[in-house]
């Protein structure tokens, strides 16, 4: 194996990264801190100036609102101005001047040598918007003449609310910088220390790291060449201590391995052949060497037949993929074989085999039979879609009819009912959807409980019916086909009421005006039969045995027409089953709709309750 140099040791590598590891960190904390001590800086040579113009903006007021008679011998304005200026020369002002508000005139200036400016006008425009505004107004600037930079800051003088004059000054802000270029120097001299002093630790740290690697290295080569006697000497108890622990553990272990290999690949083999799930295997050009039986009966196949046939046909995808796209597919596969007379949907998962050095032996497929998961999914989309359909139908109407309202139709009064009256039907409907979904959601969580108890089953039937026959808004005839004596069957009273009340109201509601709705009442040898006849428009053949599906309709339109939510044989087929009876359909297309239902009926108790 070619020797590696010092240049592209790790060894090296490792101290690079170690100090400039130490620079990125150093670097960073300088700029944060040099970038703070900045602001810092210029804050507290503002804040300091700032305040010794606010006390000269009080002195000034003084001196320039005071009361000087034309024949006084006292100082003039000028006079005064000029001595309290004088105090104000330091070094970080450069000048201080004083102008007055109405005629920018320029009253005096700390600068001894610029006194030639007294009298003057002032042209500044900083000293003009300011004494327009009445705030303070400041700006850096590069002194033309030598080249530093200056802060100017002019400050209104008030009296009684009312500008009546200025203070220009002028400020050595280059101090600030001078000093921040000093720090710099001092933090640039401690960085080269640092970084001194981190390349030779780094260097010695770098020694006990890479020391005991390139004995792993040795090792390594040794065990590459079938030389497992030799052991990695061990240097101290660390990290890097117990990685040559394990690399020798890894030499002992490696040879039992060897011996177990082959007998590891047995048990490999059996496994596969007798797993639940579909399993598999193909050679490195696609032919199938192994199939378990439950592939073989997924795949409605003979396992000596497909033998050495491509697995990308035997798995019907000649149009989707070849065998080497299906070799990097990393996501299932689904397969669907369904037929008129069956559904049959498989996912595959495809998993390489393959060497450790890369090369690929071949794939294994496990199948496995998702068909009742799919079908869940299906139905809960289905679910989903309808009862989103459902509540949307009813929100749009209301907000139609709300902005209507909203709009200035609450005040006409033929409109204005007729809006509410729609509102309030569509707000029941939806209530009605939101009652019928949580009696399905206990149903189908168990959550529920039934109070049975015995009852004839023929005066029940009676009672409800009667209750219909009082309350019916068709001319629709009741004919009732009931026998006249007792059946005791042990039912949830309120249960069963509901049911019969989803039945009649359905065919009261596709019953013709003057049709017939027939009532009918059938003992047999364990059952108790109940059906409900009308003369309606019918049920297609091919969607009979729909009717009892969530949300399923057979005329939508006059379905939701009449208020129904497509729940209610949903909810009657839930609770009949509950009961251990059974509910089905019959119907002619034009000549109406039989709903029965049958529940669990014992002469013998119905003797012991005679």
């Amino acid at each position: 194996m070619k020797k590696v140099g010092f240049f592209r040791s790790i060894h090296l590598k490792f101290v690079i990264i170690y100090v400039l590891l130490i620079l990125i960190a150093m670097q960073i904390i300088g700029v944060y801190f040099v970038r703070q001590l900045e602001f810092t800086l210029k804050d507290n040579f503002k804040s300091t100036i700032q305040d010794r113009v606010s006390l000269l903006a009080y002195y000034l007021e003084e001196q320039m609102t005071k009361e000087r008679l034309p024949d006084e011998d006292g100082p003039s304005l000028e006079e005064d101005v000029f001595r309290l200026l004088r105090d104000y020369n330091s070094e970080d002002i450069t000048e201080v001047q004083v102008i007055e508000g109405d005629t920018l005139k320029i009253l005096g200036t700390s600068e001894t040598d610029n006194q030639g400016v007294v009298g003057r006008r002032s042209i500044d425009t900083l000293v003009r918007m300011t004494i327009a505004t009445a705030k303070q107004a400041s700006e850096e600037l590069i002194d033309n003449h030598t080249g530093n930079r200056i802060w100017v800051l002019v400050t209104p003088i008030k009296h009684n609310g009312e500008v009546i004059g200025a203070i220009y000054l002028v400020g050595k802000i280059e101090n600030v910088f001078d000093q921040m270029r000093q720090i710099n120097q001092i933090f640039i001299s401690g960085t080269a220390i640092a970084l001194g002093i981190t390349a030779i630790l780094g260097v010695l740290l770098a020694q006990t790291i890479t020391r005991p690697m390139s004995e792993m290295k040795r090792q390594a080569l040794a065990m590459a060449k079938g030389n497992f006697s030799r052991k990695v000497k061990i240097y101290g108890n660390d990290e890097i201590g117990q990685l040559a622990m394990t690399f020798n553990n890894l030499t002992k272990r490696l040879q039992e391995a060897q011996a177990t290999t082959e007998g590891e690949r047995r048990k490999l083999s059996s496994v596969l052949s007798y797993m639940t799930d579909g399993v598999i295997a193909t050679d490195r050009k696609g032919r199938v060497i192994l199939i378990n039986e439950p592939a073989a009966e997924m795949l409605n196949v003979s396992r000596e037949t497909v033998l050495a046939t491509s697995i990308v046909s035997l798995l019907g995808l000649e149009d989707d993929y070849t065998f080497e796209e299906l070799l990097s597919e990393r996501d299932s596969v689904i397969l669907d074989y369904s037929k008129p007379s069956r559904t049959l949907i498989l996912r595959a998962n495809v998993s390489v085999i393959q060497k450790e050095t890369g090369f690929v032996n071949g794939l294994i497929a496990v199948l496995h039979d998702i068909t009742e998961q799919e079908k869940i999914d299906m139905e809960r989309r289905e679910f989903v879609a309808n009862v989103s359909h459902e509540l949307r139908t009813p929100l749009t109407t209301m907000r139609s009819y709300v902005e209507a309202l909203a709009e200035g139709a609450w005040q006409d009064k033929e409109i204005a009912p007729k809006f509410l009256d729609v509102t309030q039907t569509e707000t029941e409907r939806m209530i009605r959807l939101v009652n019928d979904l949580l009696q399905l959601s206990k149903m189908d969580s168990k959550d529920y409980n039934l109070t049975k108890e015995w009852i004839n089953v023929v005066s029940f039937f009676n009672r409800i019916i009667d209750r219909f026959e009082l309350s019916k808004e068709q001319n629709v005839t009741f004919e009732r086909k009931l026998p006249d004596h007792s059946a005791f069957v042990e039912i949830d009273g309120d249960k069963l009421t509901q049911v019969i009340d989803n039945i009649i109201s359905n065919a009261l509601k596709y019953s013709p005006e003057g049709g017939k709705v027939t009532f009918r009442l059938e003992e047999q040898n364990d059952f108790v039969n109940i059906s409900v006849s009308d003369e309606g428009v019918g049920i297609p053949k091919e969607n009979i045995n729909k009717i009892f599906e969530r949300f399923y309709r057979v005329d939508k339109a006059r379905t939701r027409k009449l208020g129904g939510t497509g729940l209610g044989l949903a909810i009657a087929k839930e609770m009949v089953e509950a009961h251990g009876g059974e509910i089905w359909a019959t119907s002619q297309e034009g000549k109406g709709t039989t709903i029965s239902f049958s529940l669990p009926y014992d002469r013998t108790e119905e003797d012991d309750w005679a």
